[in-house]
């Protein structure tokens, strides 16, 4: 996991607090059609966690793994997460609500890095307009199973 520097905003009562940003890449097919493999995020650690939004958490039972899915909603046992291809599995269908602790940044953006084989003039007009994305709630018609 690559790093970025740290990013300083100031709160209401004049302190400075830190809201570290960091690159991480993609591996699997869990997020198609919103992110692939390959792809780069940038994420911001220690902030709040809304329905929608795509998220790093540590997996349930093998902490020492970090999963990108989307926070679907808050229950009593944590945040229902749901990958963005239903048919990769990997998600709170398998191990249910995941604790909230575990839930450690929220995704700001996607950057998608110029294919190899990308070299016509087509190819990279389209990558250009799509490279760089902020990376959106998903729509109301996401539920929870």
């Amino acid at each position: 996991m690559a790093q970025m520097p740290e990013r300083r905003q100031v709160s209401g009562g004049g302190r400075v607090t830190r809201r570290p940003l960091r690159v991480v890449e993609v591996t699997g097919p869990s997020m198609v059609p919103t992110l692939y493999h390959g792809d780069l995020l940038l994420v911001q650690y220690g902030v709040p966690v809304r329905p929608g939004d795509v998220v790093i958490l540590r997996h349930p039972f093998q902490q020492d793994l970090l999963v990108v899915k989307r926070a679907v909603e808050r229950r009593p046992g944590g945040w229902w997460v749901r990958g963005d291809n239903t048919f990769a599995g990997g998600d709170s269908t398998d191990y249910g609500a995941v604790p909230e602790e575990l839930v450690l940044a929220r995704v700001r953006a996607r950057y998608r890095p110029l294919a190899k084989g990308q070299r016509s003039v087509t190819a990279v007009l389209g990558w250009a307009v799509s490279a760089l994305r902020p990376v959106r709630s998903a729509s109301s018609r996401l539920r929870a199973r």
